[in-house]
C-alpha cells in the first residue's frame, strides 16, 4: 500500500488556494490497484529497496495507490528518500508519456537551472536537470523549490507507476545535488510554526465503510483525533532515514536482543523489510512458504491463529497482530515479512512500511530529531 500526493507547480498564483494556517491536512485517497497488480508490487519490494538503500539509487518505489487526486500531478510522500522530481516536458522515454508532466514554459515563476542529476536503478538511470520553481501541495506555497526534471526514466517501473514523481521527506543530507528538500523550505520559510509532519494511513482493506480514503498529511503538527494512546518518541540515531534504534523483537513468546540495528521509518514501501534470517525464521514458524515469485504466502485460514509481533523502540512495544502483518492479494495471504541483508556501514537495519504505519500514527519530529508514535 502506497501513499500518494499532489504536486502542483502553480503557474497563477491568483487562482492557487493558499491559507494562513500554520497547521496543514492533505487527504489521501485511494486509486484503483487490481489484484494481479498488489501481488506484483509485494513480488518487486525487495528489489526496490536493494536499489534505494544500498543500490546507488534512495528514490525507486513500488507501484502504488494511495494518492490525493488532482489534475496537476500525483506525487509519492516518501520519508525514505529526500528529493523531489516530476517528469519534464523534454523527457523522451515512455514512461513519461504515460504520466502528467512539469512544463516550464507554461510556468511564470519558473527559473532555470540546469544542473544534471541521475539516480541509478537497475534497469537504468533516471536523468534529468534540476530547475527551480514555485510549489503547491494541498495549501502550501514554497518559493524557490528546486527539483529535478526527469528527461529519461528506465524500466517498466516508471511506466506502469501510480505515480509521477517522488516527494522526499527525509534528512536533507542524502539529497541528491544537495538539493533543498521541501519540508525543510517549509521550515525555513515560516510557513509551519512546528518543524514536524505526520501521517495517519487507514486500513481499507480492513473496513469497507471508509471506501477510497487513504489517510492523511499533516504538516506543521499532529492531528490528535487520529489516535488515542499516549504519545512515544524514539531518537533518530542517522541523521539520513527516519531511523530509530530497534532494541529488540518480541514475536509470540519469544524475545530476541537487537545489538546496534536501525529501523527506518518508510512511507515508500509496502512491507516489512529486515535481515534474510530472520525473515526465514519468523515465516518458517507461522507456515508460510515462498511461491514461484519469491513471496512467503501462508493458508489465509491460518491468520486468526497467528502469533503477535512486536518492534521494541525505546522501551515501547509496537504489537502486530497476525491479521495485520499478513496482507491479502489474489485470493492468497502473503507476509509482509521478508529478507533484506543491507551491508555495513549502513546495515544491519530493518525497513518498516505501511503493515506498521497502517496501526500506528507516526509524527516526524526535525527539530529534535526523533520519531512519536502512537
Amino acid at each position: 500500500m502506497k501513499f500518494i500526493l499532489s504536486f502542483i507547480i502553480c503557474v497563477f498564483a491568483p487562482f492557487c488556494l493558499l491559507t494562513d494556517a500554520t497547521v496543514h491536512k492533505v487527504t489521501l485517497k485511494k486509486i484503483p490497484e487490481t489484484p494481479s497488480q498488489k501481488m506484483h508490487r509485494y513480488s518487486q519490494s525487495s528489489e526496490y529497496l536493494t536499489q534505494k538503500y544500498f543500490g546507488g539509487s534512495r528514490h525507486l518505489q513500488e507501484a502504488n495507490q494511495m494518492v490525493f487526486s488532482d489534475p496537476m500531478g500525483n506525487v509519492i510522500f516518501d520519508t525514505g528518500s529526500s528529493n523531489l522530481w516530476v517528469p519534464s516536458t523534454h523527457c523522451t522515454s515512455i514512461a513519461c508519456f504515460l504520466h502528467r508532466r512539469f512544463d516550464s514554459s507554461q510556468s511564470s515563476t519558473f527559473k532555470e537551472n540546469g544542473t544534471e542529476f541521475q539516480i541509478h536503478y537497475g534497469s537504468g538511470s533516471l536523468e534529468g536537470i534540476i530547475s527551480q520553481d514555485v510549489l503547491e501541495v494541498g495549501d502550501i506555497r514554497v518559493k524557490g523549490q528546486d527539483f529535478g526534471e526527469s528527461v529519461k526514466e528506465p524500466g517498466l517501473a516508471f511506466a506502469f507507476g501510480k505515480f509521477d514523481g517522488i516527494f522526499g521527506l527525509a534528512y536533507d543530507r542524502i539529497s541528491v545535488e544537495g538539493v533543498v528538500p521541501p519540508f525543510y523550505h517549509m521550515v525555513n520559510q515560516g510557513i509551519i510554526d512546528q518543524p514536524v509532519f505526520s501521517f495517519w494511513l487507514s486500513d481499507n482493506d480492513n473496513d469497507k465503510n471508509r471506501g477510497d480514503l487513504g489517510g492523511e498529511l499533516t504538516f506543521g503538527g499532529v492531528d490528535t483525533s487520529r489516535y488515542i494512546d499516549d504519545i512515544h518518541w524514539a531518537h533518530v540515531r542517522r541523521k539520513a532515514y527516519w531511523e530509530v534504534e530497534l532494541e529488540k523483537i518480541v514475536f509470540g513468546d519469544e524475545e530476541i536482543e537487537m545489538e546496534n540495528t536501525g529501523a527506518a521509518i518508510d512511507t515508500g514501501t509496502s512491507l516489512i523489510a529486515m535481515p534474510t534470517i530472520f525473515a526465514d525464521l519468523i515465516n518458517k514458524q507461522i507456515g508460510a512458504k515462498k511461491n514461484y515469485a519469491g513471496q512467503y504466502v501462508i493458508d489465509c485460514n491460518k491468520v486468526p491463529s497467528l502469533p503477535d509481533f512486536s518492534f521494541v523502540f525505546n522501551g515501547k512495544l509496537f504489537t502486530l497482530k497476525g491479521s495485520e502483518y499478513i496482507l491479502k492479494a489474489q485470493n492468497q495471504c502473503v507476509s509482509s515479512f521478508f529478507g533484506l541483508d543491507i551491508p555495513e556501514p549502513l546495515g544491519p537495519i530493518w525497513i518498516v512500511g505501511d503493515a506498521f504505519l497502517r496501526k500506528f500514527y507516526t509524527i516526524y519530529d526535525l527539530g529534535n530529531d526523533r520519531v512519536i508514535s502512537a
